[in-house]
């Protein structure tokens, strides 16, 4: 088995079927123009594409954090950035955004919803990359 960096939208399209949705030709363009964008194939003895990372296939918005002072609180200050963020992320041409947010913060998955976000079930995982903090 080998393992290849693809720069190639030609390559991207010729394993289509690896892919939840089909790539999209504009987007992959632009995901593979970026230096910190890395899409990895997977090639069997034989050179038959078996396997690749999966990355966005356009642009999203992640909204990595919101805070609200306590005293601010429950007057919808939070809805509206995240409404505005919306706004902002449209005009930059993001088909979408995401939030994470941790399992007893009861208030964000509130304040995402009035802001227009729909739920999705999934299993969040990561990794500590820092030195020292985790061994692999």
């Amino acid at each position: 088995m080998r393992i290849e960096r693809i720069l190639s939208g030609a390559a991207v399209f010729a394993v289509a079927p690896l892919f939840d949705e089909p790539p999209i030709e504009a987007a992959t363009g632009r995901f593979l123009a970026q230096p910190g964008h890395h899409l990895l194939f997977a090639y069997d003895d034989g050179g038959r594409p078996v396997g690749m990372t999966h990355p966005d296939p356009g642009t999203e918005m992640f909204l990595h954090e919101l805070g609200v002072v306590p005293a601010a609180r429950l007057r919808d200050i939070g809805a509206r950035l995240v409404a505005e963020l919306a706004v902002i992320a449209r005009r930059n041409g993001c088909y979408g955004r995401w939030a994470g947010t941790e399992v007893d913060n009861d208030a964000a998955p509130v304040t995402y919803r009035r802001a227009g976000a729909a739920e999705e079930a999934c299993t969040l995982l990561s990794w500590n990359l820092i030195d020292g903090l985790a061994d692999v």
